[in-house]
C-alpha cells in the first residue's frame, strides 16, 4: 500500500514537471516529427507498440486479481480496454501518409503506459474503493452516471475529431490543412478535448484518487501540445484560425 501511495503521489509531481517543461520543449512526433529526436520508426508501428502494454498491463491484472466480475470494476475495465483496444489496434492502422516517431518517445510512451496501467489497474483491483461493494446500485450515483456519458461523449469526440483529421488530405497530397469540422470550428485541438472529456469521465465515475491520475497526467501531457498546436496554425493560416481556442471550447 505504502509503495502504491508513492508511486500514484510521484505520478501526480511528474505530472507537474512535464507540463511545465512540455511549454518549453515540444516533443518531436506527428506535425512536431524532428530528426533531432534519434532513429525513429513507422508511425503506426510506434503507435501500436506505445500503446498496446497498458492494455495488456490491465488485463493481467484483471486475471491476477482473480478475474472478478464485480459490476463496477467490470464497468470501468470494459470503458478503458475499449478506448485502448481502438486506440492500440485501429487506430493506428487507420493512418495514412509515411509519418514516423522517434524511437525515444515510443519508448517514454511505453514507460508511462506500463506505469499508468498498473495505477488504473491497482486502483480498481488491489486498493479498490469499497463502494463497489454497492455492485450494481454503484453506477445508480450520480458520479458513476455523470461519468460514464462524460466517456462515451468524450469518446466519441475523439473517434470524430480523427475521422476529420485523417480526410483532410487526399491521397498524394502533402499541403498542411486548419481543420474546421466537427468540434475544430471552436477549438485547434478537438480530439485532446475528447480525451481530456472521457478520463475526466473516467475518473469521477471510479471516485478514486489514483483514477484522477489520468485526466491529470492528460492534461499535462496534452494541454502544452494543443499550445504548440494552435501556435503552429496561428503563423501558418493566421486570421482563419479566428476565435478558436486551443483545446477547451471558449476556455483555453
Amino acid at each position: 500500500m505504502i509503495t502504491f501511495s508513492l508511486l500514484t503521489y510521484g505520478m501526480l509531481v511528474l505530472a507537474a514537471v512535464v507540463f511545465i517543461s512540455l511549454y518549453f520543449v515540444t516533443a518531436g512526433y506527428g506535425q512536431f516529427t524532428s530528426r533531432r529526436w534519434g532513429p525513429s520508426l513507422d508511425n503506426r508501428v510506434g503507435w501500436t507498440l506505445m500503446e498496446a502494454p497498458v492494455f495488456f498491463v490491465m488485463l493481467a491484472i484483471w486475471w491476477s486479481s482473480g478475474a472478478s466480475l464485480c459490476l463496477p470494476q467490470l464497468v470501468l475495465l470494459v470503458l478503458f480496454e475499449l478506448h485502448y483496444f481502438q486506440r492500440s489496434f485501429v487506430f493506428p492502422w487507420l493512418m495514412t501518409g509515411r509519418s514516423r516517431m522517434p524511437v525515444a518517445i515510443m519508448l517514454m510512451g511505453i514507460l508511462f503506459n506500463v506505469l499508468n496501467g498498473i495505477l488504473q489497474g491497482g486502483g480498481l483491483y488491489w486498493f479498490p474503493s469499497a463502494a463497489y461493494g454497492e455492485g450494481a446500485t454503484y453506477l445508480l450515483r450520480w458520479n458513476a452516471v455523470l461519468g460514464i456519458l462524460l466517456f462515451v461523449v468524450g469518446m466519441a469526440i475523439n473517434l470524430h475529431s480523427d475521422h476529420v483529421i485523417r480526410h483532410l488530405r487526399q491521397p498524394g497530397d502533402t499541403r498542411h490543412y486548419l481543420p474546421s469540422r466537427g468540434l475544430y470550428r471552436y477549438v485547434t485541438s478537438a480530439n485532446y478535448f475528447g480525451e481530456l472529456v472521457e478520463w475526466t469521465g473516467f475518473a469521477l465515475a471510479a471516485g478514486t484518487l489514483v483514477a484522477w491520475v489520468f485526466p491529470i497526467w492528460t492534461a499535462a501531457n496534452l494541454v502544452p501540445r494543443a499550445h504548440a498546436i494552435h501556435k503552429r496554425y496561428r503563423a501558418e493560416f493566421g486570421s482563419a484560425v479566428g476565435a478558436r481556442k486551443r483545446v477547451i471550447p471558449f476556455i483555453y
